[in-house]
């Protein structure tokens, strides 16, 4: 059985794996399934051999060219590989040298989709202390450090541009990072120079569509303000100013405004904290020129109108017809809303019973992508499928139906959608289907690895104490299916609501890794 997220607020509880070599009869819940095993290979027992699986992430696409690129990790070897129409043929652009540990992040890709940029170095994941310096799994004598690299998606070798972290790419080649805590703006074929004397830490860098400004958050603390940096007159405009934590910024297609996220503190006496207090936010619209704005939407105060927890927070986007895409759980259920850029009511674009994740917008903004846990097969609520929401009253159409589980989409043309796919038997592999539905595997590595040896996981769901339902996968190789025969069994207990173990091959690297283990346990007998 198993419920993840390791970033709950309480990190003391992370994982806990209970072995069970007992006779202990199945609960009720357990009792009733049939224990059908599909025919199996001989399954491959060692743990080496199923972490060896390929891992696909940071899938992007240029916005103005046909092209996508993408990262992978596999056995421990790091890549970044690139695709362009109308092949889509894929060719690796840096490859390690061994398993260094050093994982490969931010991945961006320059608007034309003539260069990428990546960070190489660091843990990304949250988990790291910054007072430790960088990690060093593979034991180098020298330190490692966080390095910006680029490369030509039509040919030639990577090359280090210097230290730095949060590339953004823009119009021209150039690049704006994050380097000591500062903003620095250079070019993507040398090292830049701070442009902005800033008492916070910058982050959240985001261009222009027209590549002469760009927008950034200061964060400082118990309070963060958005700025807009002129690279032509080298001046900051703040935008609207306050006391609370702004963050997230998006640009209107004309580049004349910014919307962004406010987070609030509730006020008053200081008091511990309380899960049951909400967490009032806002959106806020300003001018990028003045820096004039106000509040175009304020949640209500109430524990579904706080800030969602879902990893990606508000996924704040500007669409066509000049309106606002955001994330909210105002219903209990974390959901795609759109408001007018003026301000208003919110339209709910996704009901139902359901989270939604990865959002993105179609080009030209007029459609919203998004992977929510839900479809029309029986699981699919443990499952991740593509959809898409427009803004016509329409309900959402299912993109990627089936049994599998797919995110991470990405429009790499007008009409052709780019996503990673998996199943419950096969590690990640990139997709693409075209205007004419024809849907094209660019493989990167999984057909190679030992599908055979693995069994797909059934759904069980009981009921806790407290009459809560639970979502719970059991690895089963095959074995007595008589009930009372006894079975050794592995409990595998992860985290809580936030994140979720999937009847297949996850989208977060740790969910992977826990998913080869519990592969491994089945195969040998548990």
């Amino acid at each position: 059985m198993a419920v993840g997220n390791e970033h709950m607020t309480l990190r003391s509880i992370s994982l806990a794996v209970l072995t069970l070599a007992l006779g202990i009869p199945a609960p009720a819940a357990l009792a009733a399934l049939t224990l059908a095993a599909p025919a199996l290979a001989a399954p491959a027992r060692d743990l080496a051999t199923l972490l060896s699986y390929p891992f696909l992430d940071d899938l992007t696409a240029a916005r103005d060219a046909d092209r996508i690129a993408w990262t992978s990790n596999t056995a421990g070897i790091r890549r970044v590989w690139t695709a362009a129409g109308p092949a889509f043929s894929p060719r690796a652009v840096s490859t390690a040298a061994g398993d260094d540990g050093m994982e490969l992040t931010g991945l961006v890709v320059s608007p034309d989709g003539a260069r990428l940029v990546w960070v190489r170095g660091g843990d990304h994941d949250a988990n790291w202390s910054e007072a430790r310096g960088e990690p060093n799994p593979a034991s180098a004598s020298d330190a490692p450090k966080l390095t910006l690299w680029t490369a030509l998606t039509t040919g030639g070798p990577a090359t280090a541009i210097g230290d730095g972290d949060a590339p953004a790419l823009g119009n021209g080649g150039r690049l704006a990072y994050v380097k000591g805590r500062e903003l620095w703006v250079g070019t993507a074929t040398k090292d830049g120079t701070k442009h902005v004397y800033d008492e916070g830490r910058a982050a959240h860098l985001a261009w222009s569509p027209d590549g002469s400004r760009l927008a950034f958050v200061s964060t400082r603390g118990d309070h963060s303000f958005v700025g807009v940096y002129s690279v032509a007159a080298h001046t900051v405009t703040w935008a609207a100013p306050s006391t609370g934590l702004d963050a997230h910024p998006v640009w209107s297609s004309d580049g004349t405004r910014l919307a962004f996220v406010r987070r609030y503190s509730n006020g008053g006496a200081p008091e511990p904290a309380r899960i049951d207090t909400p967490q009032p936010w806002a959106i806020v619209v300003a001018d990028a020129a003045t820096g004039a704005g106000h509040v175009v939407w304020a949640s209500p105060r109430t524990l579904n109108g706080s800030y969602t927890a879902v990893p990606g927070g508000a996924e704040l986007l500007w669409a066509a017809g000049d309106r606002l895409v955001f994330r909210a759980e105002l219903d209990g259920w974390a959901h795609l809303y759109a408001l007018p850029a003026a301000g208003g009511t919110p339209t709910l674009l996704t009901p139902g019973d359901f989270i939604v994740e990865n959002v993105t917008l179609t080009r030209g903004g007029k459609a919203v992508l998004y992977t929510a846990n839900t479809g029309a097969l029986p699981g699919d609520d443990d499952r991740r499928h593509i959809f898409r929401a427009t803004f016509d009253g329409m309900p959402p159409a299912q993109l990627t139906p089936g049994n599998g589980l797919e995110f991470q989409p990405v429009v790499a043309k007008p009409g052709k959608l780019a996503y990673i796919s998996v199943s419950a038997t096969r590690p990640a592999a990139i997709h693409l289907i075209d205007p004419a539905q024809h849907d094209v595997t660019i493989d990167a590595g999984a057909d190679a690895y030992a599908t055979a040896s693995l069994v797909v996981p059934q759904r069980v769901t009981f009921t806790a104490a407290d009459g809560t339902l639970i979502h719970s996968q059991l690895f089963d190789a095959g074995g007595p299916a008589d009930a009372s025969k006894r079975k050794p069994a592995v409990i595998f207990v992860h985290g809580g609501p936030p994140r979720q173990m999937l009847l297949g091959w996850s989208y977060m690297d740790y969910y992977s890794n826990a998913y080869a283990v519990n592969q491994m346990l089945a195969a040998k007998g548990f």
